[in-house]
């Protein structure tokens, strides 16, 4: 009984196993999750207003705009992998919609892309993750245009990390766990 109910699982689809490339870049995917969306979280609302003014910082994205735009550039990027038009468009400064402000808003936003995100690196494959597809950079192969949501977002988060640190907060992936080696 056992065996019948395990095939007839594998004969509907309901169990499959996962492609390589998909699980390798689906990895990468929830270490961004992970490490952008806790700091995300950690950020007080009334701190998403907040950038540095002085200096090199001037004219410099707020917290909640470095948020949207890295929102904004994984689904983007995610529509070139699935090539499909983006549910969100670039916006003005490449920061999506302008009417997504408040901090619950943003997140909601983030958590939208990362599920976007997730359905295009699943879509990778042994056969299809070295075709062509068309991006900013010209052609480029598909797995290469998925790779770029991970590092355009650990771009943007070490920028967040910096707005978090300014404000007092400690980013959570920062925050020791106890299981760090000692010297």
């Amino acid at each position: 009984m056992r065996w019948t109910l395990a095939w007839m699982a594998i004969a509907t689809g309901v169990v499959s196993a996962q492609d390589p490339v998909a699980t390798m870049h689906e990895d990468q995917l929830t270490l961004v999750e992970h490490e952008v969306r806790s700091l995300a979280e950690a950020m007080p609302a009334e701190a998403y207003d907040f950038a540095p003014r002085e200096g090199a910082f001037d004219g410099a994205r707020t917290f909640g705009e470095q948020v949207r735009h890295l929102a904004t550039m994984i689904f983007m990027t995610a529509a070139r992998v699935l090539e499909e038009p983006s549910p969100y468009g670039p916006g003005r400064h490449n920061d999506g919609p302008d009417d997504v402000r408040s901090k619950t808003e943003v997140l909601a936003y983030l958590d939208e892309a990362l599920a976007y995100a997730r359905r295009a690196v699943g879509s990778l494959t042994t056969a299809n993750h070295l075709d062509l597809v068309p991006s900013a950079f010209g052609p480029m192969p598909r797995a290469s245009v998925a790779a770029g949501i991970t590092y355009h977002s650990f771009n943007h988060y070490g920028q967040m990390v910096v707005y978090a640190r300014m404000n007092g907060v400690v980013p959570p992936a920062s925050v020791p766990t106890g299981d760090e080696r000692t010297r």
